[in-house]
């Protein structure tokens, strides 16, 4: 067939003409272009927002720091060894000798010297003794490359001070309890509460949530009840997070107080007699992220195939086996992703916590679900909004262990999803 045949053929069709064919052509692949750069250009903006981010938060990390102390910790050797190889008796004695009985006495009523470790003790003789203190603070990037004009200031304005590179993650900050004094300060505390908080979180919402989706999905019926429950669900998952705040305070701290605080089973903690505890802020969290994990979880029951449902049928099954051996199985890793993502939100949650009456300041560890507590973001808005630098310091630092936190329970979640979904394909 000649061109002239197939263009006679192709008008005739309704197809656009050669020239008119090649200029609608062009105009899509440029179209196409352009929005490539648009999504290239947004994906770019996200990378270095982030870039951004995790550099604003390492360079205050760490950085140079000058020190200073009110007294020598040389003069409080005892026979000639030094402050930081004496034995925690030792270092009681020192503080006996140094602070007031009233002070004592306060420190033995927030957690008894018998049951503190050597670090804590050493930590105390620091701050209420050797009154260690740091007076200037600068970032990663000026302690690189302006070493010279630091020592210079720190030796025109500190002269009795001395410089040092620090890093405030490290070890003591991880395992250290909080302190009013920076150098001092960790988030021990603060941690363990983040994670009895999210162990509940997880516990009461992921069996509930997976249940009401289930129920929604394979047992509901489409009526106009349902139908507004699905619908009420939707909308809860916009919710501000205040919002479930306040219904946790009037739920779980005032209603139901004498079983969050433990009084039903004879918990008479006058600390925790109000009901702001542990279980009363992972209960909250709980309803907040309720409907995202409802929601993921009808996704993804939704999308196994319903020949799957109806081979089991075939096969005699009743309905529950169906869900339990077929549908769960091949929906599970979809369950989890969505919890994932649902528990990655609950653990950065702020303002639920402090509605509820989560502690801004606490030494003294979590030890179960009654107990008084703080979390990680707390600690973090704590530090951000005193105006001494070195807070800011820490609070970058604290930033750092939620995200190895959040990352360690989100890689965790990732290996049991992926466990599930091979586990699935060799079926």
């Amino acid at each position: 067939m000649s061109s002239n045949t197939q263009n006679q053929h192709s008008v005739a069709a309704g197809m656009p003409k050669d020239k008119e064919y090649a200029r609608l052509v062009n105009r899509r692949q440029r179209q196409g272009r352009i929005w490539a750069m648009v999504f290239q250009a947004a994906t770019l903006v996200g990378i270095l927002a982030l870039t951004a981010l995790l550099y604003n938060i390492v360079t205050e990390s760490f950085g140079l720091v000058a020190l200073e102390n009110e007294v020598n910790p040389a003069a409080l050797a005892i026979n000639g060894v030094p402050l930081e190889e004496l034995s925690k008796e030792q270092l009681q004695t020192i503080l006996q000798a140094n602070i007031s009985a009233g002070l004592l006495r306060r420190f033995e009523n927030d957690q008894p010297f018998a049951e503190r470790d050597w670090e804590s003790v050493y930590g105390l003789v620091l701050e209420r003794v050797v009154k260690q203190r740091i007076v200037a603070t600068w970032p990663l990037q000026e302690s690189l490359f302006q070493r010279g004009q630091i020592e210079q200031e720190v030796a025109a304005k500190y002269p009795e001070a001395v410089l040092e590179f620090r890093s405030w993650v490290n070890p003591h900050f991880v395992t250290g309890s909080q302190s009013s004094v920076p150098i001092l300060a960790g988030v021990r505390t603060a941690l363990f509460g983040s994670l009895w908080v999210i162990l509940i979180t997880i516990l009461f919402a992921f069996p509930v949530g997976v249940g009401a989706a289930i129920y929604l999905e394979e047992y509901a019926q489409a009526n106009a009840i349902n139908r507004l429950i699905q619908t009420n669900i939707n909308n809860l998952a916009g919710v501000p997070s205040i919002i479930y705040g306040m219904l946790g305070l009037a739920i779980f701290v005032r209603v139901m107080e004498p079983v969050t605080s433990g009084s039903f089973v004879g918990i008479t903690d006058p600390a925790t007699a109000n009901g702001r505890t542990i279980l009363s802020a992972g209960l909250t969290l709980g309803l907040l992220i309720l409907p995202m994990i409802i929601i993921n979880a009808q996704e993804a029951i939704r999308a196994v195939s319903s020949t799957l449902r109806q081979a089991g049928y075939g096969l005699g099954a009743t309905q529950w086996q169906v869900i339990w051996h077929h549908v769960l199985p091949s929906a599970m890793p979809g369950i989890l992703t969505g919890t994932i993502l649902s528990i990655s939100r609950a653990i950065g949650e702020t303002a639920p916590l402090v509605v509820i009456g989560a502690s801004t300041f606490i030494a003294v560890d979590p030890n179960g679900p009654f107990s008084k507590f703080t979390v990680l973001p707390i600690q973090i808005y704590q530090w951000t909004s005193r105006p001494q630098d070195e807070f800011r310091n820490l609070a970058a630092a604290a930033i750092l262990v939620l995200l190895v936190l959040l990352l360690t329970l989100n890689a965790s979640a990732v290996l049991l999803r992926n466990r599930f979904s091979i586990a699935r394909a060799g079926m």
